[in-house]
């Protein structure tokens, strides 16, 4: 018999909690249920690399890996319906780097599949947690463009330059710098293209056994967007001694785009 099946529920308790503290206010519960609204300044860098190396990032469930992926640089905003986040930014703001792979799913259609994510804030890993995207901590800096014309701006427009970089556990990890072309960029990873992740959780009464793991990707909508701008960019990774997307080193930066988009997660379904 399975032993979880012997364990009494707690009785019924009107918690009000989404994620834990679970308290009958729900205040402190550290994420409150969706809708969830992201704003933010993104860098995007495609970059190409050996099909073979991701296939420990991948499970088969998701898709065959073929060699192409993207990596986000990110500035963040975030909110709940009322907005008070944006009124206490400490509560709303954060950075983050997410790597995308592509990939082609069982049925024959394409996909992104996100095998790793580094966030500052602890209420975005626990909201990434439960979209499938597999956040730890890390820190993530970006140049940010201004709507000035100055030298300290990097505004938009050919020959401005911006750079990224992510650092996990005080390593660097990416190292991405870029030059903005004047032209029309492209919607690069997973803003162009569906992305799934894979959800799931242990259960310390059963410390032998792995998670089972479910497929689900956020379903997004009031999806808003500045326009992307094209860029030429260099990428760097350097493997690090408890990160596995070391494992795709010799990656080749192709191309790069940077903008603001505005989206909406209301929850996430099966992939």
């Amino acid at each position: 018999m399975n032993s979880s099946s012997c364990t009494p529920h707690l009785p019924a308790w009107p918690h009000q909690a989404f994620t834990a503290p679970f308290t009958t206010t729900g205040r402190s519960a550290l994420v409150p249920p969706p809708p969830w609204h992201y704003a933010g300044w993104l860098l995007n860098v495609s970059f190409q690399f050996d099909a073979g190396r991701a296939v420990p990032l991948v499970p088969p469930a998701a898709g065959r890996p073929l060699g192409s992926g993207c990596v986000h640089f990110a500035d963040w905003q975030a909110c709940t319906p009322n907005g008070n986040e944006l009124l206490d930014p400490v509560l709303a703001q954060y950075r983050e780097t997410i790597v995308v792979l592509e990939v082609e799913r069982p049925d024959g259609s394409r996909a992104m599949y996100c095998p790793a994510i580094w966030v500052d804030q602890d209420i975005s890993l626990v909201r990434g947690l439960l979209q499938g995207w597999p956040k730890k901590i890390g820190s993530t800096w970006l140049t940010r463009s201004l709507p000035l014309d100055h030298p300290a701006a990097a505004p938009l427009r050919a020959g401005s330059r911006l750079g990224a970089s992510l650092a996990v556990k005080d390593r660097r990890v990416f190292e991405a710098q870029a030059t903005l072309t004047g032209q029309p960029g492209r919607a690069l990873g997973f803003l162009g293209t569906p992305t799934i992740g894979a959800v799931g959780w242990p259960d310390l009464r059963q410390p032998a056994q792995r998670p089972t793991l479910a497929l689900v990707k956020p379903a997004i909508g009031e999806r808003v967007g500045s326009g992307w701008h094209a860029a030429t960019a260099t990428l760097q990774l350097t493997p690090h001694p408890t990160e596995d997307i070391g494992l795709l080193d010799g990656l080749v930066a192709q191309e790069a785009s940077a903008g603001w988009i505005g989206i909406t997660v209301s929850g996430a379904v099966d992939a």
